[in-house]
């Protein structure tokens, strides 16, 4: 008899399949390059996608009012739906409509996107945009790099106190309002800011020609300066030559420079230290980071390395197995996954065809989870079954772990698991990631019928192991290194240098 797996491994050839088929016979039906990002939806298409919407949150979402409760999460509903005009571009109503909305959930896991037309038509493309690349310290925000590279006044390092007369602590405080976060750990939303300030200014605001920005000038004054926006132009004024120079692609090299963006990992034997750097536990090639988690920690006990810094500050998580795996080698004591971990229903029906995956998050749901007396469907193994920490290559010397805004659902929870361990010392900043617990597990799309605009859907709610009380806000750092005017203006990584003084202080001290 077959058994469950291979059935389901047969039923997912025959899908994708099916589904290669589909893609193929739109292909030739469909026309890409008739997609038109300025086209305007009616007002009775962008309340059925929201009516749509609202539906599938109220019914599925296992912690929609987890931090904001159901009357005022209702009035929010309400509002917004009363805000949709009677048309709208598809920037317009997601800015503008949903990207307000899922902030109010709270949950960093539920955010909206873009449809997959706009993501293909806006790639490569430069697009007016305010001038200033900025970055966020407190409520202040300063310049990290001008796209107007002529301009010899607004600097790197520059503090920039207003745009448009808006002050930059009330400008902050007013587009935090259309960016997710878990609870009330926005320390992320300073990191994504500060990351592509052009961009989320220009989808919340809009394009202005000119911008009037604040500024302290090198004598400590406050002046104002009229800075026109931001246009890529092509340089005309090169020569042409006859034949352009065909420069080949290293495949092996760029392969390695992809995979070392995701994790890496040096050794400094004179400094007795190792630097793993992990920026996620899924990038879709899971099965070679398993690999490099046990290679990794397998090479640092035969080097004998007594000083390990991880750092976290670009995970945003992924794949709970691989944590677990990782938090073998690192953690002192039996652990599980969570204390609580469960969703609202046993299926995604009647919206499963709105949702990504929906075929497959179904017998997930069904297979995994069973209803409790609360009502909700938990998944039991991860409640009950603890992990065991690795014998064999487990580390056991000083574990420096670099955390900020970023380090986020997986990462979190290594992050919870191994606070507070002897050997331990959490630097940075406060995660993104909830400390008492946070949703996701499965996390599909939902793809709105008519204006194709992504909603992300977590499905299960989980309450971390050994959890905290409520408060909304994430892991604390065990030594707080917020950024600081003078890192931005000399581009120094005050955190690296903080753990790499307390190494070379207790080297010097040992000898």
């Amino acid at each position: 008899m077959e058994s469950f797996e291979q059935r389901l491994i047969m039923i997912k050839k025959y899908f994708l399949l099916l589904l290669v088929l589909l893609v193929i016979i739109s292909g030739c039906t469909a026309n890409k390059k008739n997609y038109k990002p300025d086209k305007r939806f009616s007002g009775q298409q962008l309340r059925q996608d929201y009516t749509l919407l609202r539906n599938i949150l109220e019914e599925k979402h296992p912690a929609l009012y987890w931090y904001t409760p159901k009357d005022s999460m209702d009035y929010y509903f309400d509002s917004l739906y009363n805000n949709i005009a009677d048309s709208m571009t598809e920037v317009q109503y997601g800015w503008s409509v949903l990207a307000p909305l899922t902030q109010k959930i709270r949950c960093g896991h539920t955010s909206f996107g873009m449809s997959k037309n706009w993501n293909k038509y806006i790639k490569g493309k430069q697009i007016p945009s305010f001038p200033l690349h900025l970055k966020l310290c407190a409520d202040t925000m300063v310049v990290s790099f001008n796209l107007n590279k002529k301009d010899s006044i607004l600097k790197r390092g520059t503090i920039i106190t207003s745009i448009n007369s808006v002050s930059s602590a009330t400008l902050i405080h007013e587009m935090f309002k259309y960016l997710p976060a878990d609870g009330y750990a926005d320390n992320v939303n300073y990191v994504r800011l500060s990351s592509n300030f052009p961009y989320y200014h220009r989808s919340i605001y809009g394009i202005y020609k000119n911008y009037r920005v604040g500024y302290i000038d090198s004598t400590g004054r406050e002046k104002k300066l009229l800075l026109p926006m931001f246009v890529a132009t092509v340089d005309t004024t090169k020569k042409k030559t006859a034949v352009t120079p065909v420069v080949k692609k290293n495949k092996k090299k760029e392969r390695k420079e992809t995979i070392e963006s995701y994790r890496s990992l040096k050794i400094d034997t004179i400094a007795n230290t190792a630097l793993f750097t992990l920026n996620t536990f899924s990038n879709g090639d899971g099965k070679r980071l398993r690999r490099f988690i046990k290679k990794t920690f397998k090479k640092i006990d035969r080097q004998q390395i007594n000083n390990l810094i991880l750092d976290l500050r670009g995970n945003g998580g992924g794949d709970v197995g691989l944590y677990v795996l990782l938090n073998k080698y690192l953690c002192k004591t039996p652990f599980k996954v969570a204390d609580t971990t469960y969703a609202v229903a046993k299926s995604l029906r009647p919206y499963t065809k709105y949702i990504r995956k929906g075929f497959y998050n179904n017998i997930a749901l069904i297979f995994f989870s069973r209803k409790k007396k609360d009502g909700n469907y938990h998944y039991g193994f991860w409640e009950r079954h603890f992990y065991k920490p690795k014998q064999r290559h487990h580390y056991d010397g000083k574990l420096f772990v670099l955390t900020n805004g970023p380090t986020f659902s997986a990462a979190s929870l290594l992050c919870n698991s191994i606070k507070g361990q002897s050997n331990v010392l959490l630097v940075g900043e406060e995660t993104g990631g909830g400390w008492h617990g946070n949703s996701g597990i499965l996390i599909p799309d939902i793809t709105l019928p008519n204006t194709k605009l992504r909603v992300r859907l977590p499905l299960f709610k989980m309450v971390q192991f050994n959890h905290v009380p409520k408060t909304g806000r994430g892991i604390a750092p065990d030594v707080f290194i917020p950024q600081t005017i003078e890192g931005v203006k000399y581009s120094l990584d005050r955190k690296m240098d903080y753990v790499k003084y307390l190494i070379k202080k207790d080297t010097a001290a040992i000898k």
